[in-house]
């Protein structure tokens, strides 16, 4: 083993791999999953660029005083607006969250770094085929794409083809953890950062070997060599790779927020048995969830339904309300650790809001739970399912989870990327610093006023809301267009913070200073910032801000819970 100096830390080359040291975190970190990291990273930052524009596009179409597009084009950008977001610009940042999560944070080479260059290669070639599949015009089968409609066979194969990058990354990740473990790279249990990937990378089997089970047959289905797909089998093995997939989001997410809270403030998790086996209750329950999607269908049984979405969704939900606690809960302790321990908020209020990555990791802390957990809830309740089923309430509550929690969290890690793995300096931190409430703003608002729209009968897949060509005349009540102005600005909002954050990642990746040694960050990380990468309980017992935070959510869940029941209760008076 040799070691020269490169201009920022050193290098240390051995048989297998180059490394260098980070001069921040002290880790070693492979140069070839470095180099795969911010591939994955700038190819998932163009996507949501992608699918961003096509959202705005959607929402000014479905603001009835403003009517961007034609029917035919407003079904064809949905159905491309919805992988490019969902699942491209997700999943390649996952598989990024999983090279950092496992060669970088366990000191380790990563497993085969070609193989991972194909991966993403295939991953390309399947995200850009999709694209051309559906603007040739004729996969207009929106993003579910659910039998007796049928797209053309690139349609699926691209699908396919991406499905099967992603799994490759996916299997490079589980060959670094063996590979760290048999070398001795780290000590004692992988950290908790580490976990949380393990917990997605394993939800993500699930998902894209379920994904092959349906888009496979439905290919071949395209091509002629299948006569039929039954629609309804369709859709519930559909349903568990389309929802499953959001719950590889979810395990991400949450670990962005330990290892956010770990880099910026020192955070420990207050247990990490705790953390841990909220994130295995993900592993066994949180699929289940996809039930949501399939309470309106006759064929299946409602000992199924009522199993589905109770005591099996209640299991999945308390992993999240265990996030939801140790999560700010490790903040706090850390702020208080830090010397901020002045009445029940001061840890909060002094907390770095300035730092894009730790106000955008918050805000998706606080929507996801307010916005996205709660109306989860609701939406997953099979007797509350009969009132939003199938309306705007079902994207305005996965925009609260995936826009407002995933996405936000991703951008948030996204501003630690940038000096950690590309070596460069933010540019323009003043809009960085603007970026995550302009976003965080926008988002919530689609999603709370897609919900209120929803609730109040607005469909869902519709192109025009008051049907003007129906025989049968029909008029919302005015809250619905209100609703729909509001998502409108809100999408206006949303874009304007999407723009901002690509135009400083792009703009730092391409212009932003090269960091050298000594160089001081402008958004600085903590002392302690090695800790991400270590196992280790903070066990602070004595958090009241956190428990006054905890306990407003749970009012919150609790009256909205019940405003719901209301509703319900109105519509048995004309049984």
């Amino acid at each position: 083993m040799s070691t020269t100096y490169d201009g920022m830390a050193s290098t240390i080359r051995d048989k297998t791999a180059t490394f260098r040291l980070c001069q921040y975190t002290g880790l070693k970190v492979d140069v070839a999953a470095q180099r795969l990291i911010i591939a994955n990273a700038v190819a998932a930052v163009v996507f949501l660029a992608i699918g961003g524009v096509m959202g705005l596009m959607v929402a000014l179409t479905r603001w009835p005083a403003v009517h961007l597009l034609p029917a035919e084009w407003f079904y064809l950008i949905l159905t491309a607006h919805g992988a490019n977001v969902l699942l491209f610009w997700i999943i390649f940042f996952e598989i990024a969250i999983l090279y950092f999560a496992s060669a970088v944070l366990l000191n380790c080479r990563l497993v085969g770094p070609r193989l991972g260059w194909f991966a993403f290669l295939l991953m390309v070639a399947g995200g850009i085929a999709y694209n051309v599949a559906v603007f040739q015009g004729d996969s207009t089968v929106m993003f579910t794409s659910y039998p007796p409609m049928m797209a053309k066979p690139l349609f699926y194969i691209s699908l396919i083809a991406f499905a099967v990058g992603a799994l490759i990354g996916v299997g490079l990740f589980f060959a670094t953890l063996a590979v760290a473990r048999a070398e001795g790279t780290y000590e004692g249990s992988i950290p908790l950062v580490t976990f949380g990937a393990l917990t997605a990378a394993i939800i993500a089997v699930f998902t894209l070997v379920t994904g092959a089970i349906i888009l496979v047959p439905t290919f071949l289905w395209s091509v002629g060599l299948i006569r039929e797909i039954d629609p309804l089998m369709y859709k519930l093995v559909w349903w568990a790779m389309g929802h499953s997939s959001q719950q590889i989001n979810v395990s991400a997410h949450v670990a962005i927020w330990y290892a956010i809270g770990a880099l910026v403030l020192g955070a420990k998790p207050l247990s990490e048995k705790v953390s841990r086996t909220a994130f295995f209750l993900y592993i066994l329950f949180l699929q289940l969830a996809s039930a949501h999607h399939l309470m309106a269908e006759p064929g299946i049984s409602s000992e199924w339904k009522i199993v589905n979405t109770s005591y099996m969704m209640y299991l999945a939900v308390l992993g999240s309300m265990i996030h939801g606690l140790t999560v700010p809960g490790s903040i706090e302790a850390a702020q208080r650790r830090n010397g901020f321990n002045k009445g029940v908020f001061e840890w909060l209020r002094k907390a770095p809001w300035g730092n894009p990555a730790f106000a955008g990791m918050f805000l998706s802390l606080v929507m996801f739970g307010f916005i996205g957990g709660i109306s989860g809830v609701v939406l997953g309740t099979e007797q509350l399912n009969l009132l939003m089923h199938n309306t705007l309430y079902v994207p305005g509550h996965f925009h609260g989870t995936v826009v407002a929690g995933t996405t936000l969290a991703f951008m948030a890690g996204t501003y630690l990327v940038l000096p950690l793995i590309f070596q460069r300096e933010i540019i323009w931190p003043k809009l960085a610093k603007l970026q995550p409430y302009i976003f965080g703003a926008g988002a919530a608002g689609i999603s709370m006023f897609m919900m209120g729209a929803g609730t109040l009968g607005a469909p869902r897949r519709h192109w025009d809301i008051n049907f003007t060509d129906a025989v049968i005349s029909f008029q919302h009540s005015p809250g619905v267009f209100l609703m729909m102005a509001l998502n409108g600005i809100s999408a206006i909002l949303a874009a304007l913070g999407g723009a901002i954050f690509v135009l400083v990642v792009v703009g730092t990746a391409l212009f932003g200073k090269k960091i050298g040694p000594g160089h001081r960050l402008t958004f600085p990380l903590h002392v302690g910032a090695r800790s991400v990468a270590k196992y280790g309980s903070d066990g602070t017992v004595k958090l009241p801000g956190t428990i006054v935070l905890v306990s407003i959510f749970f009012l919150a869940f609790v009256l909205y819970y019940f405003v719901n029941w209301k509703y319900l209760s109105d519509l048995w008076l004309f049984r």
